[in-house]
This record gives C-alpha cells, sequence and structure tokens, in this order.
C-alpha cells in the first residue's frame, strides 16, 4: 500500500481525538503514512469536554489545550455539523475509508425504574447538563421554581448538578454560560439541595476534589448527617485499598462533624437512602420516598424496610449516561455499548471488517476523561494488526478529495478546522467585551455563521 492509510473517527470528542493521537503516533504514521477524517454532529469539537463538564470546571477544560494540539496536525481533517447516519453512514464510510472508528460517547440518561421517574419535575441529569452547557440541541428554558430539590446518585455528575443548582448565577457568570443560562440560574429558586446515595461514604464514586470544591462556595453550607458516617469490613477494605475513596470518606466525615453554619444554601448530602419511589399529584413532583439501607458487611446495603418521604419539588436523576444505538451497527440494549473484543466490533460472534470503537460507546460511561486514551491505544493497535494482516478491506474511493465531493453533493453545511478556529475566536471576543474568557455560542445557525470566512 503506497498511499497513506485512510481512517474515519466518528465523533469528535476526546476519545476519537485520542484515538487520532494514538494513529499519529503509530509506525504507520512514518510509513505509509495516515490521514484521519473526524466526523461530528455538532459544529464544534470536544464532545463532553464542551457539552458535559460544568463551566466552573476551568481545570478540566484545559484539556483542551491538549486536545488542540492532535486536531491542528496536518494529517487530521474535521468535518463537523455531520451527522451519522443522516448526512453518512457506514457504507458510504467504507467506500471512502480503510476503517471506521465509532467514538459518538454517551449523552443521554440511564433510565431509573423506579415509579414516578415520569412525572413533571423529574429531569434527567443529562438533558440539564447539556441546557447549562449551552447544547443547540436543547430547549433555551429550564424550570428552577423548586425551592427544595432532589439529586438522585453519588458521582461526579450528581454533584455538577448539585452544586449548578446551589451556586447564585453571579457566581457563574465569570465562566463561559451564555446568556440564557445566566437568566435562567437567576431566576432559580432553590434553597436546600439533597444529595441521595443508597451506600454509605466509603461507596461514593464522588472524585475528592470535586467534593472538596462544594465547600469553596460562600453561599452553599455543604451538610452531611452524623448518622450515615458508618463502615463495615468491606468498607475498611475499600478504604484501606483506595486512595481516592479514603479521601472522600474522610472529607465527610469532617463535615459530619463540624458546626452547621450560615450560609443562604444548604446542600445535603444523604447516604444510605435507595430512592423507592418519586411522588406526585396532578402530575408533578411533591416530594422523594427513599428506603434506608444498612450495610451488610461486604461494603454492599440491604433494605431495612424504613421508609422516609422528603419535601421536594423537583428531582434529577444523576444515574449515569447511557449511549446512543448507531444505525448499521449492533447494540448490547443492557449495557448500552456496541459488543466488540478489544476495540474490534463484533456482529453474530464476527469481527465486522474495518469497523471499530473506542470510548464510552465501547466501555461504557465509567472513568474519567484520560482513561478514555487506553481503550482509543488498544483499538488502534487492533485496527494496525488488522492491517498488516490484510484484514482492511481497500476503500473504492481512497482519495481525499472524494468525501468532501460527497458532502457537497448531499448539501451538507459542514465546519472544519479552521471554521473552528474562527468560532473559537468568536467566543473569546464575545467574552472579552465582559471581561470575560468566552461566551459560548448556543444557537447551531449562528455556530455556522460564525464558523464561516469573513467577507
Amino acid at each position: 500500500m503506497t498511499r497513506p492509510v485512510r481512517v474515519a473517527i466518528v465523533g469528535a470528542g476526546p476519545a476519537g481525538i485520542y484515538a487520532a493521537d494514538a494513529l499519529l503516533k503509530s509506525e504507520a504514521a512514518q510509513d505509509p503514512g495516515v490521514s484521519i477524517d473526524l466526523f461530528e454532529r455538532m459544529p464544534a469539537p470536544f464532545g463532553l469536554i464542551r457539552y458535559g463538564v460544568a463551566p466552573d470546571h476551568p481545570r478540566i477544560k484545559g484539556i483542551v489545550q491538549a486536545l488542540h494540539q492532535v486536531l491542528d496536525k496536518p494529517q487530521l481533517r474535521l468535518f463537523g455539523n455531520v451527522d451519522y447516519p443522516n448526512d453518512i453512514d457506514l457504507d458510504d464510510l467504507r467506500s471512502f475509508y480503510d476503517a471506521v472508528i465509532f467514538s459518538t460517547g454517551a449523552d443521554a440518561d440511564r433510565a431509573l425504574d423506579i415509579p414516578g421517574s415520569d412525572l413533571d419535575g423529574s429531569h434527567g441529569a443529562a438533558e440539564f447538563v447539556s441546557w447549562y452547557d449551552g447544547h443547540p440541541d436543547v430547549a433555551r428554558t429550564w424550570p428552577l421554581e423548586a425551592e427544595k430539590v432532589a439529586v438522585l446518585g453519588v458521582g461526579n455528575v450528581a454533584l455538577d448538578v448539585a452544586r449548578i443548582l446551589a451556586k447564585t448565577a453571579d457566581e457563574l457568570l465569570p465562566t463561559e454560560i451564555p446568556a440564557n443560562v445566566y437568566e435562567g440560574l437567576k431566576a432559580n429558586k432553590a434553597l436546600e439541595v439533597h444529595v441521595f446515595g443508597r451506600r454509605g461514604p466509603a461507596q461514593a464514586k464522588f472524585s475528592p476534589m470535586e467534593l472538596r470544591e462544594l465547600d469553596h462556595s460562600p453561599n452553599i453550607e455543604v451538610i452531611v448527617n452524623p448518622e450515615d458516617i458508618e463502615y463495615d469490613a468491606g468498607s475498611i477494605e475499600t478504604r484501606r485499598g483506595n486512595k481516592q475513596a479514603n479521601m472522600v470518606a474522610s472529607t465527610l466525615e469532617n463535615w459530619a462533624i463540624r458546626d452547621v453554619g450560615d450560609r443562604p444554601h444548604k446542600l445535603f448530602l444523604h447516604f444510605f437512602e435507595s430512592p423507592s419511589q418519586i411522588l406526585g399529584e396532578d402530575g408533578r413532583v411533591v416530594g422523594l420516598r427513599t428506603e434506608r439501607t444498612e450495610l451488610d458487611g461486604t461494603g454492599n446495603v440491604k433494605g431495612t424496610g424504613n421508609f422516609t418521604d422528603w419535601d421536594v419539588q423537583s428531582v434529577y436523576r444523576a444515574v449515569g449516561y447511557y449511549s446512543q444505538e448507531l444505525p448499521k451497527l449492533p447494540f448490547d440494549v443492557a449495557s448500552g455499548t456496541v459488543p466488540h473484543a478489544a476495540g474490534r466490533v463484533v456482529e453474530g460472534g464476527e469481527h465486522m471488517p474495518s469497523v471499530y470503537v473506542t470510548g464510552w460507546i465501547k466501555r461504557g460511561p465509567i472513568g474519567l476523561i484520560g482513561h478514555t486514551k487506553g481503550d482509543a491505544n488498544e483499538t488502534v493497535a487492533c485496527l494496525l494488526e488488522d492491517r498488516a494482516a490484510g484484514r482492511l478491506p481497500a476503500p473504492v474511493q481512497p482519495e481525499p478529495e472524494a468525501v468532501t465531493a460527497f458532502l457537497e453533493e448531499r448539501g451538507v453545511r459542514y465546519t472544519t478546522r479552521e471554521g473552528w478556529h474562527r468560532l473559537d475566536a468568536h467566543e473569546k471576543a464575545l467574552g472579552a467585551e465582559q471581561g470575560r474568557e468566552r461566551i459560548k455560542v448556543v444557537e447551531r445557525e449562528a455556530m455556522l455563521d460564525a464558523s464561516e470566512p469573513r467577507s
């Protein structure tokens, strides 16, 4: 093969860009070379970093700088605002590329199977995150009338949701939130936010730094009930073997023994409370029922049969993300992933030639952003192994200009890497006018307009 290996990556979030980076660092990048096209349904790249990370986490958003270094490599092209499968499908991609890697992530809410989940006022955390992160495909307003709110889950997304609900709009104004989000949060009536976990402090999935950040706000009083600080043999073993779990438990212990202060917004962290029903009247949330649990010696819990009804008017379900099924690919509904063997997509026990997955669509929505590097390396190693063994069918139209002609013939208004740089500069200019680093553009058409060359 004298021409470069042509690879399409569907999804330009961290997982997709890490896969591109692994390809660019491989021996194949030297001989015969690699040519990579990133396809992204949003007009802008970076996926989870742009639309899934809370705006008051600039440390995490700093990962964008490293992703930019990969995105700007000359062997790579970006095709934004291109939807799989409506604008281009698997058969199309196979006709242009030697291999296709899907890195579409997980942006939907995993279902919580308890009565009342469908009531008005019961929200999926992913929906709320998309709203406050300025996703172009969600509503511009959000109902924030509840004075007492419940958040179900003890992971970092639950922390993000609880923190955004408990902070004031003015605290968040220095971030990149757009005007509609600021106005929405300014009208937020929440004074109490209750976070519920069915297990104990040693089993919480918070990152230590994110947990401690809750207490940094001058407006948020974090409250932990001393009765919720409890450990069994399994919990103690977890603390001894997991530094992060031990740090989280220690932070919670310190909060449980201190006096409650006078900050205006109260954020309660409840443990050993398993949600059993979202209570409603006239189709709206009026409360949450939980069952008290107790440790069973292994770090797991069992129900006690004792129930509590909590006075809340809104519930946010932060029990996990779920991937969207991809047409023409197999899908495991239970796990929300594409069946694979080390990244090779598997259907009917056989590897689908030239088709691969990486990131959350591969392993499920677990782990931190950096964990996707290991996924990418494994998947790319399999791809290159298949290439070396002659297992990649040759594309019919491998010329780089063939895919651009295809998209233009279909009338797809796609964005490019250069277009992203224009949008990036535009958002920073909007922010500079108000003394802020950036103001995110929300409307898709406005994003596309800002991405085009100035006349």
